[in-house]
């Protein structure tokens, strides 16, 4: 058993191949057999490779890269990813419960559920054979928003010198310079009405390059970063059309769908494209949508011995991948009158814009699940059961950190530089952005130990800024001891980042270990 914070463990131990006669390959033999090999393979759903062929229990940190390569390529919008979440884990035998609807006669001890909120975010729980109301609630929160460029309301633009241009607002602190020259798709929720009356919500992905952010060639002596108008010269050219070159033509929106409806305000070969995609006829059905920028090149692995995954939106699709899967794993054993908990994931939506909106972790989603269950099984009055069930529960805020840059050692504190596949990052601020204390950390070292799992620390310089996470405002809502503990990556807020191949396989080990360790050793605390 590996000590948690003990010495760093080296990346995978390897055989070394016995010499052959056969002359070696080059690397870049090999690599291009590695493409041709991923390229034959035949295609199955994440579903069917996740959970028919390989099943939920824990599997070796290798098993776990490319699942989670396929995860960020397939799913690059947070609604597909939390569609993809609700697809995996209705496959493994989790209800999907409504907020709209009472959960009294629903919630079972043993059962294993799940609630969407805006289809955007999502808490799925598992309660323990031995549950009773006021017990504690395991609990594990990230978010699957990342930056990105959205489409405006009126996302249509006058064509600029034979170029047709897309309207779109950063979020977050999307549309700085790792978003220019990119190769740019388009995603997101189409809302369309259909002959009924009735409005269904539609998934689209329209997964080859659509836009691109162009930069000015030096030669024009302008520098191109540092200073750019976001409104003006970062705006995504999505086609050609000359027809702006007919002397005295005013500028004039083709519509489609017909005057005042919705796709009368969006480019028209954009409007025509997510139809033909969706295979609706009639524009006029389009009724609204929430669209998106997305860097189109895959995620893939990296590095001499491919120690690397190279990816966009890492940040915090990562934590929340890693999460679920280890609620899944957990969830494999069958539960027994010794499981007294609740066990829960809650990934959310807008955590880098505040999480200020219903579906983020500053509203009520959290706390307000928390009490439905307590709630359920509690005999004859509530009162007290919250807060009881609060005292006795404990939040780990799992958000990316920063892994240790070699290019800038000096930006670094000495003893608090995270590197890549070792293990979990426990992060601190002595400024409340973090949840960090000495308890939390004392519990997470505790489960670290019965789950053979590594932890790591950081902590940023007093020169520097922490960022922050979902733990304060939840830890402070709902009075839960809780910690911010992280999977450390390279170039966080790029479009592109860096973890470590082995970093979701560990997140998923140590995360199986705290749902199946909390309750002995919070017992230690008592």
């Amino acid at each position: 058993m590996s000590a948690p914070f003990g010495a760093l463990s080296p990346w995978a131990e390897r055989d070394v191949p016995a010499n052959k006669e056969t002359p070696e390959k080059s690397l870049f033999e090999k690599y291009n057999e590695s493409l041709q090999e991923q390229h034959n393979k035949p295609k199955g759903s994440l579903i069917t490779k996740g959970l028919v062929r390989e099943g939920n229990a824990l599997k070796s940190p290798e098993a776990y890269t490319q699942p989670f390569c396929d995860f960020l390529t397939e799913n690059p919008t947070v609604w597909h990813a939390v569609a993809y979440f609700e697809k995996k884990l209705e496959k493994a035998g989790f209800k999907k419960l409504s907020e709209r609807k009472n959960w009294n006669s629903e919630l079972q001890k043993g059962g294993k559920y799940f609630v969407s909120r805006n289809g955007s975010s999502l808490i799925a729980f598992t309660i323990g054979g031995g549950y009773k109301s006021g017990n504690g609630v395991a609990m594990i929160a990230g978010h699957v928003d990342a930056l990105t460029a959205r489409l405006k309301p009126v996302s249509n633009k006058r064509t600029a010198a034979g170029y047709v241009q897309l309207g779109v607002a950063p979020y977050a602190g999307a549309l700085n310079p790792t978003w220019w020259d990119r190769d740019l798709g388009v995603g997101g929720r189409v809302l369309v009405k259909d002959s009924t009356g009735k409005i269904t919500t539609r998934l689209v992905k329209l997964g080859w390059p659509i836009a691109r952010i162009p930069t000015l060639a030096p030669h024009f002596g302008v520098g191109m970063f540092g200073a750019n108008n976001t409104e003006t010269q970062a705006v995504p050219i999505i086609g050609l059309d000359s027809s702006d070159t007919v002397a005295g033509e005013e500028f004039k929106n083709l519509t489609l769908g017909g005057e005042g409806t919705f796709s009368a305000t969006q480019p028209p070969k954009l409007v025509r494209t997510i139809a033909s995609e969706l295979g609706i006829q009639d524009y006029s059905s389009i009724v609204n949508w929430e669209l998106e920028l997305f860097d189109t090149q895959p995620a893939q692995v990296g590095g001499l011995e491919k120690e690397f995954i190279f990816a966009g939106r890492i940040d915090d699709k990562l934590c929340s991948w890693s999460a679920m899967e280890g609620l899944l794993a957990s969830a494999a054993t069958p539960t027994s009158e010794d499981d007294g908990i609740v066990k829960l994931v809650g990934v959310f939506d807008d955590e880098e814009i505040g999480s200020l909106l219903r579906q983020g972790a500053r509203g009520n989603f959290l706390p307000g699940t928390v009490e439905r269950i307590s709630e359920s099984f509690a005999m004859g009055s509530s009162a007290n059961v919250l807060s009881q069930t609060y005292a006795n529960s404990f939040l780990i805020s799992a958000d990316v950190t920063h892994a240790v840059n070699p290019n800038f050692l000096g930006s670094y504190l000495e003893g608090h530089a995270p590197r890549l596949n070792v293990g979990l990052v426990v992060c601190a601020d002595s400024n409340g952005h973090m949840t960090t204390d000495s308890v939390s950390t004392t519990l997470l070292t505790r489960v670290a130990e019965k789950s053979d799992s590594c932890l790591q620390l950081f902590m940023i310089r007093n020169d520097s800024r922490s960022g922050g996470t979902v733990g304060p405002m939840l830890s402070s809502a709902m009075g839960v001891r809780a910690i911010d503990a992280g999977i450390p990556q390279l170039s966080m807020h790029s479009i592109r980042a860096t973890t470590g191949a082995l970093d979701p396989g560990l997140g998923v080990k140590v995360f199986k270990g705290f749902f199946d360790n909390f309750e002995s050793v919070d017992k230690e605390f008592e």
